[in-house]
């Protein structure tokens, strides 16, 4: 648990649930926190603590991720889903302007979501990413990327593959090899919202395979705990290399 972690949410959707988790007072400015791609809520556990505490944060899973209910299936999981997700979450919050800070892929959600609905947004912070991410590719044949897309997400529920079982060591390592970036101590901490434990010892990623679809012939980025450096747009927090926040004069 992330330090000064006040609740843990679950907000109603028409498919299931979104999962959340709230740091500060909810008479605070609202704060809603974006995590990357196939990444949960956990990402911003390190970080929080070290932001002002005059501010409510609310970091949510979104579908599909971290204790979020999964889409149903034949739902893809792409830019614009996520986007209403964020507006749904807003809604149940009854929250009608609020500030976003994205971390990689929810960096681009936040920006998608700000360029719709500017009037709810106050401030939108970046963490490496940018508000609009395409590969160049997709922008000089965006049909035949959009094709593309549909085709390996039927091929992927063709398939049928069994959810992969291993134990806690085995999901960790397969993690870590995979993310060469990010530490044995982060790593736990996301396989510890994005896995289930189905026995005594197994346990399951939480995460459809079909989410994997939308990565085929698009882009992937880096992703880790935040805890190193913040970029800001509009914004009037600042973290530094060193850690230390200051504040937009």
């Amino acid at each position: 648990m992330g330090e000064g972690l006040i609740s843990e949410l679950k907000l109603a959707m028409p498919w299931g649930h979104i999962a959340a988790k709230a740091w500060g007072s909810h008479k605070s400015p609202p704060v809603l926190c974006l995590h990357g791609w196939l990444d949960n809520a956990n990402s911003f556990d390190r970080l929080i603590p070290l932001l002002p505490k005059d501010f409510y944060y609310v970091a949510m899973d979104f579908g599909g991720h971290g204790l979020s209910s999964h889409y149903s299936p034949g739902f893809p999981y792409d830019h614009q889903n996520f986007v209403s997700e964020v507006r749904r979450v807003a809604a149940a919050l009854k929250w009608n302007r609020f500030s976003l800070l994205g971390h990689s892929f929810g960096g681009t959600v936040g920006g998608m979501f700000s360029c719709i609905f500017p009037e709810m947004v106050d401030k939108l912070v970046l963490l490496e990413s940018s508000p609009f991410i395409l590969e160049t590719n997709e922008l000089e044949n965006m049909l035949s990327y959009k094709r593309k897309a549909i085709e390996n997400m039927l091929q992927v529920e063709a398939s049928k593959k069994p959810s992969q079982v291993v134990s806690p060591e085995e999901m960790l390592q397969g993690f870590l090899k995979n993310n060469s970036h990010v530490g044995e101590e982060c790593g736990k901490l996301l396989l510890q919202r994005g896995t289930t434990q189905v026995a005594t010892v197994f346990m399951h990623a939480c995460m459809l395979h079909r989410l994997l679809v939308a990565a085929r012939g698009s882009f992937v980025v880096a992703h880790g705990l935040l805890s190193c450096r913040m970029w800001t747009l509009s914004c009037g927090l600042f973290l530094n290399r060193d850690r230390r926040i200051t504040r937009e004069s």
